[in-house]
C-alpha cells in the first residue's frame, strides 16, 4: 500500500524547500541557503493557495541586458494571506531540487514584472515548486524552462 500522498507530499517538500538570497549580487556568487521555517509552517506555506502569479526577470552578471540567456527568471506568488513568495530554479539552489521558494521581501529592485496571471487560489505554490522541476540543465531545463511551465498553471 502505497504511502498517504500528503505525507509524501510533506516529507519531499520539507527537504525541499531552502531560501537563497533573491537579491543575490549579479557576480554570479550564490546567496547563503538555509531553512528558516518549522516542518508545520512548510507543510503550511507548500498547501497555501495562490491568488496570482507575475514571472519576473533580473539581468545576470555584467550584462545590461535583462532578457534572453543573459538573465534570471522566476515567478513571484502572492498567496491567500497577502506574502508573496519568488519561486525559481537555478544551478545548486536546494539540495534535493534545484526549484525553491525564497521570500519575496527579498528581491532587488532589478526584478520586474513581464507576464501576470490571476490563479483565484485553483493552485497552490506545492504546484508551483513541482512545476519547475527538480533537475537544472542549462540548455534543457534551466530557470526560463521552468518559469513557462510554472505560468502555465491555474487561472
Amino acid at each position: 500500500m502505497a504511502p498517504p500522498k500528503k505525507l509524501l507530499v510533506v516529507s519531499y517538500l520539507a527537504v525541499l524547500l531552502v531560501f537563497v538570497d533573491a537579491s543575490s549580487s549579479s557576480s554570479g556568487k550564490r546567496g547563503i541557503f538555509h531553512a528558516d521555517l518549522s516542518r508545520p509552517e512548510l507543510t503550511d506555506l507548500y498547501n497555501s493557495r495562490v491568488m496570482s502569479a507575475e514571472k519576473m526577470t533580473r539581468r545576470m552578471g555584467s550584462s545590461s541586458s535583462g532578457s534572453g540567456i543573459f538573465s534570471h527568471s522566476g515567478v513571484r506568488l502572492t498567496l491567500e494571506d497577502g506574502s508573496q513568495w519568488l519561486v525559481h530554479k537555478g544551478d545548486g539552489y536546494g539540495d534535493t531540487s534545484e526549484t525553491v521558494a525564497t521570500r519575496a521581501s527579498g528581491m532587488s529592485s532589478d526584478w520586474k514584472v513581464t507576464q501576470t496571471k490571476d490563479i483565484h487560489g485553483s493552485q497552490r505554490v506545492a504546484d508551483y515548486v513541482r512545476a519547475g522541476g527538480s533537475d537544472y540543465n542549462l540548455i534543457t531545463d534551466n530557470c526560463h524552462h521552468a518559469s513557462g511551465r510554472m505560468m502555465k498553471l491555474g487561472g
